[in-house]
C-alpha cells in the first residue's frame, strides 16, 4: 500500500511539473544592449528554465525597438529593463488595452541621475554635498585648460541629457560663480574625466547616471540642489531646448519596469509573479557592473556571479522549492 501511494505521489509530481512546464512553454526574453538589462535578461533565463520549466531564450532587444514589436507582435514575452519614460504614452495605452502588463520595477530605485562630486572631498569638506558648498569652492574644480576658470563636466553632445544639464548650469547661475560647462565629447570622456579625477585625488564636478560601473569603482556623493524635485518644470523646461527660464530642480527617479505581454501572464502566472518580485536596488547593480567591467564579463558570466553570491537577494523572489532547483543548476555549471 506505502509502495503503491508513494508512486501515486510521485505521478502526481511529475504531472504537476510537467504541467507547470507546458504552461510556461517557450518564451522569449529580450537581451538588450546595455549591461545591467543584459544581467538581468541572464538572470531571468537561468531562473525562468531552471526553476520554472519554461523553454527560455535571448534575443537581441533596445527600447523602442522591442516595445513596438512587444505590442504589435506579442514578442519577446519578457522586456526585463524597460526605461518606460521613453514611450511611456505608448506603453500606457497597450497596458490599458490589455497588450501588456508591467509586472513591477527591475529597478527598484528607478534610473538615477544628477550632479556628483567624490566622496573624498565630502568627507573633507560635507557642504560639497550641496550646491551652495560646490559654488564657493569652485576654484577646487580646476579647469583642464583655463587656471581662472572652473571645470563642470555635463553630457556629451547629442545625448538628451546635454539639454537638461545645460539648463541646469543656467538655473544655478554656475558661469556666475566661474565655471564653465565642459563637453566630455562622449561617454568614454566623460568617465574617464571621473578616472583620472579619482586616481589623483582631485577635484571633480558633473553630470552622471545611476546604474553605472562608474559608480560602482569611484564612490561619488549626488549634490543636493536645495530644490526637491518639481516634475512639472523638469518634463515642460529643463528637457527642453526652448526653455527660456530654467529653475533649480532635482532629476526626479526615471521608472525603470519589467514589461510583459498578456498573454505570458496568462499562461504562467507564477513565472509572472517570480518577475514581479525581482527588483535590483542601485547600489547593487553598480558593484555589479564594476565587477562585469573588471572582469570583461559577458551578462551569462555575471549572471552565475549574481546567482552564486548573492543568494540573500534573488531566494526571497522565489518560493524555497524554486530555489532548490536553481541552486542545482547552478551547482552543475
Amino acid at each position: 500500500m506505502k509502495r503503491v501511494l508513494g508512486a501515486a505521489l510521485l505521478a502526481v509530481g511529475f504531472m504537476a511539473s510537467t504541467e507547470a512546464s507546458a504552461a510556461c512553454g517557450k518564451i522569449t526574453i529580450a537581451d538588450m544592449n546595455w549591461n545591467s538589462a543584459s544581467l538581468i535578461a541572464n538572470v531571468d533565463k537561468f531562473i525562468l528554465t531552471h526553476g520554472y520549466g519554461c523553454e527560455a531564450e535571448l534575443v537581441p532587444g533596445d527600447t523602442m525597438p522591442t516595445g513596438t514589436s512587444m505590442m504589435e507582435k506579442g514578442e519577446p514575452d519578457i522586456a526585463p529593463e524597460l526605461w518606460s519614460n521613453s514611450m511611456k504614452e505608448a506603453l500606457d495605452k497597450a497596458v490599458a488595452e490589455k497588450t501588456l502588463r508591467i509586472a513591477g520595477k527591475s529597478l527598484s530605485d528607478g534610473g538615477e541621475e544628477g550632479f556628483w562630486v567624490p566622496e573624498y572631498m565630502v568627507k573633507k569638506d560635507p557642504s560639497l554635498a550641496t550646491i551652495e558648498g560646490v559654488l564657493k569652492n569652485a576654484k577646487m574644480f580646476k579647469h583642464p585648460e583655463d587656471p581662472d576658470k572652473a571645470a563642470f563636466v555635463g553630457c556629451p553632445a547629442g545625448w538628451n541629457c546635454q539639454i537638461s544639464s545645460g539648463n541646469l548650469f543656467r538655473a544655478m547661475k554656475m558661469a556666475d560663480a566661474g565655471f564653465e560647462l565642459i563637453d566630455p565629447g562622449s561617454s568614454a570622456g566623460l568617465s574617464g574625466s571621473i578616472a583620472k579625477a579619482y586616481e589623483r585625488g582631485e577635484g571633480w564636478f558633473g553630470y552622471y547616471w545611476a546604474p553605472t560601473a562608474v559608480l560602482g569603482k569611484y564612490k561619488m556623493v549626488k549634490v543636493d540642489f536645495g530644490s526637491g524635485v518639481d516634475f512639472e518644470h523638469f518634463t515642460n523646461c529643463t528637457t527642453q531646448n526652448d526653455c527660456a527660464d530654467p529653475k533649480p530642480t532635482m532629476y526626479p527617479p526615471s521608472p525603470v519596469h519589467t514589461v510583459t505581454t498578456e498573454a505570458f501572464a496568462d499562461k504562467a502566472p507564477e513565472a509572472y509573479a517570480y518577475l514581479s518580485r525581482r527588483s535590483f536596488k542601485n547600489a547593487q547593480m553598480n558593484s555589479l557592473l564594476a565587477w562585469m567591467e573588471d572582469n570583461q564579463a559577458e551578462g551569462d558570466v555575471v549572471m552565475e556571479e549574481f546567482l552564486k553570491n548573492y543568494e540573500e537577494t534573488w531566494t526571497p523572489w522565489v518560493s524555497a522549492e524554486v530555489a532548490a532547483k536553481v541552486k542545482k543548476a547552478l551547482s552543475e555549471l
